[in-house]
């Protein structure tokens, strides 16, 4: 469905951008890539087997030149630098519209790299923080920001119902960013990731 959407979005600009392919396992990405040779490739950073941060390693290691835009609904700093580390030539938010879309992705193929926007600014903060020796707790430990945010509530106490009160956020993606800590910090449950982080020092 995200394939058929997009590719109808920018049929719409039919002299600017042409879709020569489209896939969904990295061993498609890579065969159409060095078949088909795209000036820019277009991935998700999650998809269902595997990572969109392999598809662009992938692609890149045959093509260290090759142009690759992150489209994600992941608006979280650590997937950016994620990005950025692998070499992808874009982040930009499925919330981007066609013609934004194809601006950006005009700009890529003049050799510049794309940021949306909205992750620009507090990239541009978290850069100016560094700077000051600042940074969330556990990002040594490969946290991201609202991980930590999350572990911190924990911490102190809170059921996941009140971290997603406090954090407005659902539910469901509360267990998400759990999932994540619970395994960068190699734990199994809560209470290990609260030794954890005191253990860290995270918190105090």
């Amino acid at each position: 469905m995200v394939l058929h959407g997009l590719t109808a979005m920018l049929s719409r600009f039919p002299e600017t951008v042409e879709v020569i392919g489209t896939v969904s396992e990295l061993a498609d990405a890579v065969r159409a890539f060095r078949n088909d040779r795209p000036d820019i490739v277009l991935c998700d950073v999650r998809l269902r087997q595997v990572s969109g941060l392999d598809v662009c390693k992938a692609i890149r290691e045959l093509d260290p030149q090759a142009k690759v835009v992150f489209l994600t609904v992941y608006d979280d700093e650590q997937y950016l630098y994620q990005a950025l580390r692998v070499g992808a030539s874009g982040y930009l938010l499925k919330r981007v519209d066609g013609h934004e879309l194809v601006r950006h992705l005009e700009s890529v193929a003049l050799g510049e790299v794309v940021i949306d926007p909205s992750l620009a600014g507090r990239v541009a903060a978290s850069a100016a923080h560094l700077q000051h020796g600042e940074f969330w707790p556990g990002a040594r430990l490969g946290l991201t920001q609202r991980e930590s945010e999350v572990l911190e509530l924990l911490v102190r106490g809170l059921s996941n119902k009140a971290i997603a009160a406090r954090l407005v956020v659902s539910d469901d993606t509360v267990k998400t960013h759990l999932r994540g800590l619970y395994r960068k910090l190699e734990v199994n449950d809560r209470g290990a990731a609260v030794a954890s982080a005191l253990r860290e020092g995270l918190f105090h």
